[in-house]
């Protein structure tokens, strides 16, 4: 009886992928113990947007996160992943402020290190790997799958072996960040990859987007994947993870081996099912098969942005002109995966093409970098007539001869011109607009003390002890008795 592992993506990806990316560090701290015990492999915490939500949006320190969630689960290993060169922006940062931002993670408490180069253009991050296996974190490195005449079995499998033999990582897995890999492309796609990883063992991660997520892992673990990428209700399905009840059921009736604590997944997903409720949160739930998604290969995460910059200027009913743009352009491209930042990146042009009229009349200096392959080498020739047009215009010119400047950690601390302030603060100052980080700063620590969603019993008393509106309340089932009079409570 083969055993399966699992990395629970709640409390990254999860939410990522369904609220929004807004789960607070408040709402995990109390379940934190119960998914320290539940068996999992790993937990996913923190992706570069993550970082992002938090200053932007939270409002709270994403280092602090780190710890505080690193002291309540001692025993269970968390991960942290970072795409290369570009960390939180789209643009090419040093490689001095990356490797800083390694070293910061695993001080913070991350013991696993995700470095992601969606173009398998395993040059840009060897020098990542490096500083990251120095801090004696374990590195992990995905091949992130698409549909395309360029993304065949065989390239998937010369990408392995060139990995294996530049990189050497600690853990690969095949990230299907769209949704888009069928239960028949894995008989074919995984034992390609498999016989190049010498022994070392291969882990899953899909979205159901297309629903077919769940179908596909079943099918990988027949064949010798032993490490599935699973949420648990109400944050998995829809444009999330499998649902790790459904994953474990159907994997224990194969004949497969589960270690996991089921009491305690069912009681983080009950709180997980109560934070939503409480904020009103969407719950995921299966989705139906879309043949498009495999055209346009856009992530459920970021429809809703094209949607947004549509509305901002009244043209939301050309969204599906648009996509129709950006399977277009995915061809003429080369096939970029349709994973950050290219998928932004992507999305942008072809809001630009279809919104002035005139395809390529106009394009950020990100396209132009794409172009001039400044993030990488392109998996397919690029189109010669876009590439001239995109070049030709008068924004191109000042990239041309452009290399990305590689100043030291030295010299960008002169440049923010605060000596005393720590690495942490330093790296939050380089990646994000100050006043978010000034307002972050503000806010002071971390707001704990979120009602604990399992126990709804305990839950109540918290809510209704703190509740200073109502002069009494008695709340009586069977022989159990609770009262408050204007704050003090009897039993």
């Amino acid at each position: 009886m083969r055993e399966i592992d699992f990395i629970d993506t709640t409390l990254r990806d999860g939410h990522q992928s369904l609220w929004a990316t807004r789960m607070t560090t408040a709402m995990m701290l109390p379940i934190a113990p119960v998914i320290d015990r539940a068996g999992y492999k790993l937990i996913d915490l923190m992706g570069t947007v993550q970082f992002d939500a938090c200053v932007r949006y939270l409002r709270e320190d994403p280092w602090e996160r780190i710890r505080l969630v690193h002291k309540a689960m001692p025993n269970t290993p968390l991960g942290s992943g970072f795409r290369s060169e570009g960390l939180t922006g789209f643009n090419i940062v040093p490689d001095s402020l990356v490797c800083l931002w390694i070293e910061r993670l695993v001080a913070n408490g991350i013991s696993e290190v995700l470095i992601m180069e969606s173009l398998h253009d395993w040059d840009n991050i060897a020098g990542y790997v490096k500083a990251a296996k120095a801090t004696g974190a374990k590195v992990k490195i995905p091949l992130v799958f698409c549909e395309s005449p360029v993304h065949t079995d065989e390239y998937y499998g010369r990408k392995t072996a060139q990995l294996m033999k530049q990189l050497k990582p600690d853990a690969v897995y095949i990230k299907d960040a769209n949704g888009v890999i069928t239960p028949e492309r894995v008989k074919t796609l995984v034992p390609a990859i498999q016989k190049h990883l010498k022994g070392l063992p291969l882990e899953l991660h899909s979205h159901c987007t297309t629903g077919l997520a769940p179908l596909a892992y079943l099918e990988a673990i027949k064949l010798g994947v032993k490490t599935l990428h699973v949420a648990v209700p109400p944050l998995a399905n829809g444009a999330s993870q499998p649902s790790i009840t459904n994953i474990v059921g159907n994997a224990r009736r194969l004949g497969f081996s589960c270690k996991i604590d089921d009491s305690a997944v069912a009681a983080e997903a009950a709180h997980f099912r109560y934070v939503a409720r409480r904020e009103g949160k969407p719950e995921g739930a299966p989705v139906e098969y879309d043949v498009f998604q495999y055209q346009h290969q856009i992530p459920g995460g970021m429809i809703s942005n094209l949607e947004f910059m549509l509305a901002e200027r009244k043209l939301e009913h050309r969204l599906e002109e648009v996509l129709e743009e950006i399977a277009r352009i995915r061809v003429e491209w080369g096939y970029p995966i349709m994973v950050t930042p290219f998928s932004q990146i992507l999305g942008t042009q072809a809001v630009l093409n279809v919104v002035t009229g005139k395809r390529y009349s106009m394009a950020p200096q990100e396209t132009i970098m794409y172009i001039l392959e400044l993030y990488g080498r392109s998996p397919a020739p690029i189109d010669r007539n876009v590439k001239d047009r995109i070049l030709g215009l008068p924004e191109a010119k000042g990239f041309l001869d452009w290399t990305p400047p590689q100043p030291s950690i030295g010299e960008l601390r002169k440049k923010i011109g605060r000596p005393q302030i720590s690495d942490d603060e330093f790296l939050l100052r380089m990646l994000f607009q100050q006043e978010h980080v000034d307002a972050t700063i503000a806010a002071g620590p971390v707001k704990t003390g979120y009602p604990r969603g399992d126990k709804p019993v305990m839950t109540l008393i918290d809510e209704l002890m703190n509740r200073r509106s109502s002069a009494y309340i008695h709340v009586r089932k069977g022989d159990f008795s609770f009262t408050v009079r204007n704050g003090v409570h009897s039993q």
